[in-house]
């Protein structure tokens, strides 16, 4: 009892005290007001960009491993790069390498045949998926920690024993003609492939296309040969990120793939894409009541020194969105477009392609073009405002930091520096040399890479309707689609 009355004292003599402070604290001067700046008017330091470094190792059947840990959550990525394309591919057999990524993961191996791979998938709740692109391969594994190494058993063992099952291929080769009778089906599709083909040429491997021709001739043993041409370890590169040890997992990955030998690969010469020298005007007739546009030429590739001036220069020009000054004199100033924007796309193996393009009623068809034609004659005769390459580079440098929010998004990028053959460091600079870019860089690039003489001009629209003739800008070819 009397302990506790020593307590009930303490707290009685802490509240006095407490009450004492009260007036003392009411009495004290308030902090004088201060002005508060305009938000508009604030400025800020970039976020500082210092993204994990993933370990690169090399093993002893030259494989190429990228390695970032991320315990977050006990799950774990790999993604793999392999060395080919479409662009390897024979002229007569357009789609191989699409449809050999796809049975690789559909037909089987020599384990397990092909419904057994789903079933097997399906169990651990993994996600795993192949495919072949214009360039490059790739592959895919998502998988739980727990299933890790039935995972990568079951990967590894597509990656260098798919049988290819007749019965998958025919499927894909059926779904793959199906696709081409219904190309036509799309304007949007039709625009783009066409315009394209005008860029690079019919007969190149960027710009030609399958027919049922092609795919009906590819046969089970022209996707053996084809993945075993370029299916090696020393022709791929394998990212790894998630929930793992690194001595560990390395390990586990040279077990999965013993016995696979390096070897060496002969890739056929891909023929170099012709510029042209002169633009053209083409129409694609089309019953229907919106046009689409395309309007460009050959560009840059991305290890141009130009890069980095060109970028800010299409997103002045029409890349970046609503403040472009195509969107906002052709779609919000003059109604002309429900979509429109241009795209500096660089290329990698072969140079990359320069695109504006619109989707515009058919009744103000040759007003949209106009304008379009209009804005990139303009961005070669007079410097951006300072508002415009601020506003810009802000748009750059603060949207960079996001393309690396996973570790998964950064071995991605790093393996895919190191295929192209672009610095180690190219990310690292990326934003350095962004904040570099002039007024002057921009004139200079606009003058350098923008051709308005070059252009070709490509409609898909009901010609017969449009607001004036396209014979105004050129000598008009029209182009008849193939079933």
């Amino acid at each position: 009892m009397r302990r506790r009355m020593n307590r009930l004292s303490g707290i009685f003599l802490v509240f006095l005290w407490s009450l004492s402070l009260v007036p003392s604290l009411s009495a004290a001067p308030a902090p004088a007001a201060t002005e508060l700046p305009d938000p508009r008017a604030m400025t800020f330091s970039a976020p500082a960009f210092q993204p994990p470094k993933p370990e690169r190792q090399v093993l002893s059947n030259g494989m190429i491993l990228y390695l970032l840990e991320d315990r977050e959550l006990p799950l774990i990525r790999m993604e793999v790069i392999v060395k080919t394309g479409s662009i390897y591919e024979p002229a007569d057999k357009i789609s191989l390498a699409g449809l050999t990524g796809a049975i690789m993961r559909t037909g089987g191996t020599k384990r397990h045949s092909g419904d057994e791979v789903d079933e097997i998938i399906d169990q651990m709740a993994a996600d795993l998926s192949v495919g072949i692109g214009a360039d490059a391969g790739g592959a895919w594994l998502d998988v739980l920690k727990k299933d890790f190494d039935a995972g990568l058993s079951l990967f590894a063992d597509i990656l260098m024993n798919p049988v290819f099952e007749e019965e998958k291929l025919q499927i894909a080769k059926n779904n793959a003609i199906e696709m081409i009778r219904r190309r036509n089906d799309r304007p949007s599709s039709i625009a783009s492939r066409e315009f394209n083909k005008q860029i690079y040429g019919a007969d190149n491997p960027y710009g030609r296309e399958a027919t049922e021709e092609t795919v009906r001739s590819i046969v089970r043993d022209d996707l053996v040969a084809f993945h075993r041409k370029y299916f090696a370890p020393n022709n791929i590169m394998i990212g790894v990120t998630g929930d793992f040890d690194k001595k560990e997992i390395v390990a586990k990955i040279e077990n999965a793939f013993a016995g696979w030998k390096k070897k060496k690969i002969d890739f056929p010469k891909v023929p170099s894409v012709v510029e042209r020298k002169d633009g053209g005007v083409y129409a694609i007739a089309r019953p229907i009541t919106q046009t689409q546009i395309r309007i460009g030429h050959l560009g840059i590739k991305q290890n141009n020194p130009d890069f980095f001036a060109v970028s800010i220069l299409d997103d002045i020009l029409g890349g970046g969105g609503l403040t472009s000054r195509l969107f906002s004199d052709v779609r919000t100033q003059r109604g002309l477009a429900y979509s429109v924007g241009s795209i500096f796309r660089p290329g990698n193996f072969e140079r990359g392609v320069f695109i504006a393009y619109g989707e515009t009623r058919v009744d103000t068809t040759h007003q949209a073009i106009s304008t379009i034609l209009d804005h990139i004659r303009k961005i070669r005769q007079e410097p951006v405002t300072d508002e415009e390459l601020k506003r810009a580079k802000e748009s750059f440098l603060n949207s960079f930091i996001f393309s690396f929010s996973s570790p998964a998004q950064i071995v991605s990028r790093k393996m895919s520096l190191e295929y192209y053959g672009l610095p180690s460091d190219f990310l690292e600079r990326y934003r350095d040399n962004v904040a570099k870019v002039t007024q002057e860089d921009i004139l200079r690039v606009a003058k350098k890479y923008l051709h308005p003489d070059r252009l070709v001009i490509l409609a898909v629209g009901d010609d017969g309707k449009f607001d004036q003739p396209l014979s105004s800008l050129g000598k008009v070819t029209q182009i008849q689609l193939t079933p």
